[in-house]
C-alpha cells in the first residue's frame, strides 16, 4: 500500500494592523489549514479571507481554538474548567464553520492552539472538552492531535474521528510530548535537518528526541508552524523530500481513509 501523508500549518493568525507569517505561500505548500478564530490570534476578517484562500488552492480547512489570550499568543497554561474549554471550543469552531459555510467551504478538522493543546493533551478533562466539542459544532470533524495523548483517548470515547499529528519543527521529549517552547533548541529551523527527520517519522514511524533516544511515532499530518520564520523554505524542502520518497501529500481526510 502506498504512503501517504497530510502536511499542515497554523494560519490566519494576523489580527487587525497586525501581520503574523507568509500566508500567501505558506497556503502554496500545505493540504490542510488551521485557521484561527480569534482567541489566540485573528480577527472574523483574517478567517474569512483565509478561508477563501484556502478555498481557492483546494486546501481542506480546519478551526483552530486557543485560550482567549491575545497578548500572549495564546501559549500561556491558563487555568480554565472543562466546561470554559468546552465553550470556548464550541464558539470558535462555530464561529469558523458559518464562514466555511458562506464560501461553500466543508469545515473538515479541530486542532487546538499552544498552550490548549499541550495542557489537553496531558488532562483528561480538558481533552474530553476539546472532543465533545468537536462533536457537538459540526457533523464528522475530525480531532487532529498528540497521538498516545488524551486527545486520542477523549477522541475514541466521544465517537470522534483522530488523526494523529508530528511536528517538523519541534523537538520532542521522550515520552512523545513535545519540548518546552522556553527551552533552547525547542523550535527547529534548518530545512533539509527537518526534512529528513520527517522521512523517518512518515516511512519509518520514528524521531529522535532531544535526548538523543529514537521513539516511535505516527504521522497521519505533519505540522510546519506558519510563524516560523524558515517555515516556507522548510515546507518546500519537506514537499520535495517526501516526493523522492514515493509519499503522497494528500489532505487529512483522504489520507485516513487510505
Amino acid at each position: 500500500m502506498s504512503m501517504a501523508v497530510d502536511l499542515n500549518s497554523d494560519v490566519g493568525e494576523s489580527f487587525g494592523a497586525w501581520t503574523l507569517g507568509d500566508d500567501a505561500h505558506v497556503l502554496d505548500h500545505i493540504t490542510s489549514a488551521n485557521v484561527a478564530c480569534g482567541f489566540h490570534a485573528g480577527d472574523p476578517q483574517v478567517m474569512l479571507a483565509t478561508v477563501r484562500a484556502a478555498r481557492d488552492r483546494g486546501i481542506a480547512v480546519g478551526a483552530h481554538p486557543g485560550y482567549p489570550d491575545l497578548v500572549g499568543f495564546g501559549r500561556r497554561a491558563m487555568a480554565c474548567t472543562s466546561d470554559e474549554v468546552y465553550a470556548f471550543c464550541l464558539y470558535q469552531i462555530g464561529a469558523l464553520a458559518a464562514l466555511c459555510r458562506a464560501e461553500g467551504v466543508p469545515l473538515c478538522h479541530v486542532k487546538a492552539h499552544g498552550a490548549l493543546y499541550n495542557q489537553s493533551a496531558r488532562d483528561p478533562d480538558l481533552a474530553c472538552a476539546l472532543a465533545r466539542a468537536t462533536r457537538d459544532a459540526a457533523p464528522s470533524l475530525i480531532l487532529l492531535g498528540l497521538p498516545r495523548s488524551q486527545h486520542e483517548i477523549a477522541a475514541r470515547e466521544t465517537g470522534v474521528p483522530f488523526a494523529a499529528e508530528a511536528f517538523a519543527d519541534r523537538a520532542y521529549q521522550a515520552d512523545g510530548s513535545l519540548v518546552a517552547r522556553t527551552l533552547e533548541g525547542s523550535v527547529l529551523h534548518d530545512p533539509e535537518v527537518i526534512a529528513t527527520r520527517v522521512i523517518r517519522m512518515v516511512t519509518e514511524g520514528i524521531v529522535e528526541t532531544a535526548q538523543g533516544e529514537v521513539v516511535t511515532i505516527r504521522a497521519d499530518s505533519i505540522c510546519v508552524h506558519g510563524d516560523n520564520s524558515a517555515a516556507c523554505r522548510i515546507l518546500e524542502t519537506i514537499r520535495r523530500a517526501l516526493d523522492e520518497a514515493g509519499v503522497h501529500i494528500s489532505p487529512l481526510r483522504e489520507v485516513l481513509s487510505l
